[in-house]
């Protein structure tokens, strides 16, 4: 996009390692173009499983570029978290949307579309469109 702007991605997962991992592979995954802004919000605060708003709900405002702000999660309960940020309506950016797709492949095409420039609808429909890849 000319005007600077940019889809950001978040990743929710219960664990912290779980999601910058797939933070990294998503990243490294786009061929060193355009770099994407992508946050991992992983665990809890203290480190251990879990999910936690507050660590949502900075990941998101740091990737916020003024286009929208993806969300993907692993698990039910993570689910939940964002749901509840998003219905309080003044935790999470403007244009912040849960996107319901498999994680890892989900973040991947969700940010190597993001790195096109492409709009919030176009990177959540990449995302969602991973529930179809087969792998036999």
């Amino acid at each position: 996009m000319s005007d600077g702007k940019m889809v950001g991605i978040v990743l929710v997962s219960h664990s912290a390692e779980v999601a910058a991992s797939v933070a990294e592979l998503a990243k490294g995954l786009t061929g060193g173009g355009t770099a994407v802004p992508v946050a991992a919000a992983g665990g809890t605060e203290g480190g251990g499983l879990g999910t936690s708003a507050e660590l949502i709900a900075a990941a998101a405002a740091s990737v916020d570029r003024g286009a929208g702000v993806a969300v993907l999660t692993d698990l039910g309960s993570a689910v939940l978290t964002v749901k509840a940020l998003l219905a309080e309506g003044d935790e999470l950016p403007a244009g912040t949307r849960l996107v319901d797709a498999p994680f890892v492949e989900g973040a991947v095409a969700a940010v190597v579309t993001a790195a096109t420039g492409a709009d919030l609808g176009a990177v959540e429909a990449a995302a969602v469109e991973a529930y179809s890849y087969r792998k036999v």
